[in-house]
């Protein structure tokens, strides 16, 4: 069974920073493309961010020059270091793993999402 799970939202004002961590556990062979997906209310879920096992990374224009996104294949997690936050960053967000697990079936994963609030 495999489990992803996010952590380190909260509330943060304009300007500040926050960094996302999401990692993926159990019966893994291996993970490919990660991703961070986010839903404001009344707004259907978007891209923020995905990269691949190697590292080649894709942002949204959104977030472009502010969103890092990384990950440590030792340890099956993806980051996201948020900067120079907006209000319209406010959202859920979503960690997404496209995993082999141990029985080579290959799945879309997704986490429980963690709550970004950007507000003064």
């Amino acid at each position: 069974q495999v489990q992803v799970v996010e952590s380190g939202g909260g509330l943060v004002q304009p300007g500040g920073s926050l960094r996302l961590s999401c990692a993926a556990s159990g019966s893994i062979f291996s993970i490919n493309d990660m991703g961070w997906y986010r839903r404001s209310p009344g707004k259907q879920r978007e891209l923020v961010a995905t990269i691949s096992s190697v590292g080649s990374s894709i942002y949204a224009d959104s977030v472009k020059g502010r969103f890092t996104i990384s990950r440590d294949n030792a340890k099956n997690t993806v980051y996201l270091q948020m900067n120079s936050l907006k209000p319209e960053d406010t959202a859920v967000y979503y960690c997404n793993a496209h995993i082999i697990g141990s029985d080579y079936i290959y799945e879309f994963y997704w986490g429980q999402g963690t709550q970004v609030t950007v507000s003064s």
